[in-house]
């Protein structure tokens, strides 16, 4: 790596200073930095958080996930926000080479151990009003707009613990303006990498779409592997206005030594249509918190996800479809391929409220297992309080089908090679649902990748 990108990279406590601990002066020192609105709600946030237990396994929500054993929050230190600079010369090639790989976009952020170091946008776009920009300097720039949508309606600090803490403490994060009727062809394309061990880097995104208007945004995290603990907390809120489209991504690709909290809530209006998919491949622990609210009439939301663990990784996603009006439907499908000592757990729940008749929601888990130590547990859940509905839910978790190898192996395949194409067809199930340029193709060579290893 070329001097001036290890500059880039390099984190505070390596340019001078210890990194501060996970307590009220880090929030202070955060308050004091920002407008008195902000201010306020970081101190509201940090009550919220140290008022509210740690969740344990006694809890339905956190029953397969042992957090006392997991997660260790004394022994890290938050990374404070930088002004940074991305250079790709010298930068880690893990970095530079996914994001060669799916450059075609509209715009592009790239964020460095949770700082926005680099944001571009088409011409042509920017000029219809579209705004891409870091949350920390939109603060000041577009104050009215964070003001009314930054963990207010979405994920306000009241969520849970881990929400409050994240809206104490976050440092930076992207924010997606899209106006009234505005259609952006090519995705908004955001690489995040994650550089150091012991450390706890809490982000934001903030994604607007106004009425009748179309955009697709696609979050990746990356890191090498860390010889101690790292956390990443991120907290995604998204908004489609009525009649807008919107398509999030998330493509999560760190090392081991990470544990990555990611809460998710969306909120599709009248006539939206709001879809999701998440993608997990790293990590030594990651939990997906994804809440989908359809509080217009209309509204609709596929939830897609998959993941692929080896070794003894651990992958938690928890669920909800929330139905709050008539007319509204959700499509939920997740899958686990598990090797290794790997183990997925998937909990879902579907939720028609009083009054949303005619609702149309489904919710399917499926469970790959490739090695006799590899776990899933699945637990999907309906509560319906509405008599005109159409709801269903299923789950399975089952090995390879030795007659399916038997028949590929038959053709002349090596079991390796049949065994590659059963799992790829599995997880490619999920990628077919939503067929975003770039996506499909990187996400399909990761797992080829995985299947080689």
């Amino acid at each position: 790596m070329s001097e001036s990108a290890t500059t880039l990279l390099r984190a505070p406590e390596e340019s001078g200073g210890p990194l501060p601990g996970l307590d009220r002066n880090a929030v202070e020192a955060l308050v004091a930095s920002g407008p008195p609105w902000l201010g306020q709600r970081r101190l509201e946030a940090w009550r919220v958080y140290e008022e509210t237990p740690m969740p344990t396994t006694k809890e339905e929500e956190w029953r397969y996930t042992d957090l006392s054993k997991t997660l260790r929050l004394g022994e890290l230190r938050l990374l404070p926000r930088q002004e940074r600079e991305f250079a790709p010369e010298g930068a880690p090639a893990l970095l530079t080479g996914s994001m060669r790989s799916d450059w075609a976009a509209a715009g592009h952020v790239v964020d460095l151990d949770g700082s926005v170091a680099h944001t571009d946008l088409e011409e042509e776009v920017a000029r219809k009003g579209v705004v891409l920009a870091s949350l920390a300097r939109a603060v000041e720039t577009f104050p009215e707009l964070l003001e009314a949508h930054l963990a207010t309606e979405a994920l306000p600090a009241s969520s849970g613990k881990f929400q409050a803490l994240n809206a104490a403490l976050w440092t930076d994060g992207v924010l997606l303006f899209v106006p009234r009727g505005v259609h952006v062809e090519l995705p908004v394309r955001v690489t995040r990498w994650f550089s150091g061990p012991g450390r706890a880097v809490f982000t934001r995104t903030l994604i607007v779409a106004e009425e009748g208007s179309r955009v697709s945004f696609v979050d990746e995290a990356l890191s090498a592997d860390f010889p101690a603990q790292t956390l990443v907390s991120s907290a995604v809120e998204v908004f489609a206005r009525r009649g807008a489209h919107v398509q999030f991504v998330s493509l999560q690709r760190m090392g081991r030594g990470a544990f990555h909290l990611s809460q998710q809530r969306t909120l599709a209006d009248a006539d939206a249509a709001l879809d999701t998919l998440n993608v997990s491949f790293g990590a030594s622990v990651a939990r997906v918190d994804l809440n989908a609210e359809l509080r217009g009439a209309g509204a609709h939301s596929d939830m897609l996800g998959l993941c692929f663990g080896e070794a003894d990784q651990h992958f938690d996603h928890n669920t909800s479809q929330d139905h709050g009006a008539p007319h509204t439907k959700s499509d939920l499908l997740y899958k686990a391929a598990l090797d290794g000592a790997a183990r997925a757990v998937f909990r879902g729940i579907i939720r028609v409220h009083p009054g949303a008749q005619q609702t149309d929601a489904y919710q399917t888990n499926r469970n790959l297992i490739l090695s006799p130590d590899a776990r899933a547990e699945s637990l999907p859940n309906l509560e319906i309080e509405a008599d005109d509905v159409r709801c269903s839910h299923g789950a399975t978790v089952g090995q390879l089908d030795e007659e399916h190898l038997f028949y590929l192996m038959s053709r002349g395949l090596t079991r390796a090679q049949a065994e590659r194409l059963v799992v790829t067809g599995f997880l490619g199930e999920v990628l077919s649902r939503l067929p975003l340029g770039g996506v499909v193709e990187k996400v399909s060579g990761i797992i080829e990748e995985r299947l080689r290893a």
